[in-house]
């Protein structure tokens, strides 16, 4: 006889058993087993009642004291730069003008035969002795004549040689200087130009980027694609990885983003329709402004290194609102980069006027966000929480770059203190989600929790339950994903987490006066890995809806 469909489905099913470990979960902060039934967590609870549920049908793995817990969702990405910066020189390490021309010269010299672009990631000249940048005719040099275009570590400026200003026209461009540092306008048509690859190319790189995320423990990855960064191919790209059919091995989930502009819901409906791939909002990279460290972020007073800069607004609170407005009016959330002051400003008065013209409600329910959002102060941030916007923050920029020393410091002088308010927006109601904006920072999420509580400022430290909430659930949350309970590995949900090998499980939290109480057991606080040891935890199984993304082999089974 014949099974049915229903019963071939269930024959095929995998059902497997993780237990001897700890998991992760609001079911029972004392779980050490879970059982996931194809795409689905089916059970989670103790060592004895996984002895008396197991059978010989199941796959069981033996987790050996290894933590199982909810996978990470990176909430803003950029796939192919993430995947050009892996593969390319990577100067975060460049200390001088000298090592960064050794460094284009060696690369010139070890692919002599291509011909293309010397590509590079990372520099900051606020770490040098010398920040006095290399010129276009040193590049030139250097690179043996190919074209040269260096990110800045930021991204939104870069090193181009002078055959590459030349073939891209960019001499005439806004935020073209005498030096070999391009901005602004010049510095899109750079990146265009140097960017301008073939689809297998660009298909490689993504998939390099989805193989470091993977091996990471990200589930998931918020794809932050706009016009300026790259075309709509690359986006189709992108987007495609979600493909059922999809040949090739199993790879985190994109949530896609395209940062274009709208006037209108006309405009924007025609701007959806034009993609080719289904997308969750026009939101992301929509600039508002610029950076910190390339100083074209908005501000409201100069940068103290450089007097009578303020950076650069991208938009009009007008062109800002239409968006807005449009985007409410099609449900569909919109967005902004916005990290100055200034852009900030400019991105609050732009949601009152989109309220006054389709209503505060519709506004609210359309769940926008905006990336970034260093600078707020507390009247700000009562009105993010006002529109119910969420913030989509990157904790390892104030690790990298907050304290008294650092970049924030040099660009902002005692404004610096105040930046990346995660404490301050939990405390207003704010919604936040946490990622890295690789390749600004690496796919790395227990250094992105260890920064919120180890923030420089320290009033602004955030427990690490609340950061691995940020990192997690609440990415799923901030894209308006389908399935409320995805992010949680609680019986219904679904079956995403990470396996880490850690060497000591505790709850740690922000402020001392709480910490007795969360440690006592009475609390039924789950435990997350110690991250005061110097090291982070060890990837050694990613799993999205059932199936493994990435096993180092490690897995007892």
């Amino acid at each position: 006889m014949t099974a049915s469909p229903s019963e071939a489905s269930k024959e095929q099913r995998k059902v497997t058993l993780y237990r001897n470990g700890s998991v992760y979960t609001a079911a029972d902060p004392f779980a050490t087993a879970m059982l996931v039934d194809g795409d689905t967590v089916a059970w989670v609870g103790s060592e004895q009642a996984a002895t008396s549920i197991a059978d010989s049908s199941m796959e069981v793995i033996d987790l050996q004291g290894a933590l199982l817990a909810p996978g990470f969702v990176d909430s803003h990405v950029h796939l192919t730069e993430t995947g050009i910066a892996l593969d390319s020189l990577q100067l975060g390490g460049v200390r001088s003008a000298a090592e960064l021309l050794d460094a284009v010269a060696g690369a010139a010299v070890s692919a002599s035969g291509a011909g293309g672009t010397v590509l590079g990631h990372g520099w900051d000249e606020t770490l040098w002795a010398d920040p006095v940048l290399p010129s276009r005719e040193e590049l030139d040099r250097a690179a043996g004549g190919r074209p040269v275009y260096l990110s800045r570590v930021d991204v939104h400026s870069a090193l181009v040689s002078a055959s590459l200003a030349a073939t891209s026209g960019l001499e005439s461009l806004d935020g073209y200087a005498a030096d070999g540092q391009v901005k602004r306008a010049a510095h899109t048509a750079a990146r265009r130009a140097a960017r301008n690859l073939p689809a297998g190319a660009l298909r490689r790189y993504q998939e390099a980027a989805l193989a470091e995320a993977a091996a990471n423990g990200y589930v998931a990855l918020a794809e932050m694609a706009a016009p300026h960064i790259g075309s709509i191919e690359d986006l189709q790209l992108a987007a495609g990885w979600n493909a059922a059919d999809r040949p090739g091995h199993a790879v985190p989930e994109i949530l896609p983003y395209w940062g274009q502009l709208a006037g209108s819901a006309e405009q924007a409906r025609s701007i959806l329709d034009s993609l080719g791939v289904s997308v969750l909002g026009l939101a992301g990279d929509l600039n508002m402004d610029g950076s910190i460290g390339s100083r074209t972020a908005a501000l409201r007073g100069d940068y103290s290194d450089a007097p009578g800069e303020r950076g650069t607004r991208y938009l009009s609170v007008d062109e800002a609102a239409a968006h807005l407005a449009a985007c409410s009016v099609l449900g569909i959330q919109a967005g902004f980069h916005v990290i100055g002051d200034a852009g900030l400003d400019a991105a609050l008065d732009a949601l009152d006027q989109a309220a006054a013209e389709v209503g505060e409600q519709r506004v609210r329910a359309a769940g926008h966000r905006l990336e970034h959002v260093e600078i707020a102060d507390a009247d700000a941030i009562q009105r993010l929480a006002k529109y119910s916007v969420t913030v989509s923050a990157q904790p390892v920029f104030d690790a990298l770059w907050g304290g008294g020393e650092s970049l924030y410091a040099q660009r902002l002088g005692a404004r610096h203190a105040a930046m990346n308010p995660f404490g301050s927006f939990y405390s207003a109601g704010v919604p936040v989600c946490f990622g890295s904006d690789s390749p600004v920072t690496p796919l790395r999420p227990w250094s992105s929790v260890r920064a919120c509580l180890e923030h420089h400022n320290a009033d602004e430290r955030i427990s690490a339950r609340a950061a691995f909430l940020g990192h997690t659930r609440a990415g799923w949350r901030a894209a308006r994903y389908r399935n409320p309970m995805a992010g949680q590995l609680v019986p219904g949900a679904p079956a995403s987490f990470a396996v880490w090998e850690v060497e000591e499980l505790m709850v740690q939290v922000a402020d001392g006066r709480v910490q007795s109480w969360s440690t006592d057991p009475r609390a039924r606080t789950p435990l997350l890995p110690a991250l005061d040891t110097g090291t982070d935890p060890v990837c050694l199984q990613t799993v999205r809806d059932g199936v493994e993304l990435f096993s180092n082999g490690s897995l007892g089974r």
